[in-house]
């Protein structure tokens, strides 16, 4: 799976969570979860879950608290599809 179908699949599980859909027109590997999209700490608990279930992979606590951006989010996906 290329970077832009890990993009893709990021922003269908990340839509659902981000209240003003405009926000998702500019995704890029810099977006910041909470900030730029503003998206509040509760759902990115959430999003991490969707993400485990579905890529099929476990993210333990510490990656998740470095899912901070978009660009981070896909490094420890492909990491953990890689592995």
């Amino acid at each position: 799976m290329n970077k832009d179908q890990l993009i893709t699949k990021l922003r269908t599980i990340i839509e659902p969570y981000v209240e003003d859909k405009s926000l998702l027109d500019d995704v890029n590997g810099e977006t910041d979860l909470l900030n730029d999209l503003k998206i509040n700490s509760a759902h990115l608990i959430d999003i991490i879950l969707d993400v485990e279930e579905e890529f099929d992979i476990e993210i333990n606590d510490e990656e998740a608290d470095q899912m901070i951006t978009v660009e981070a989010v896909l490094e420890i996906i492909s990491g953990k599809m890689k592995a």
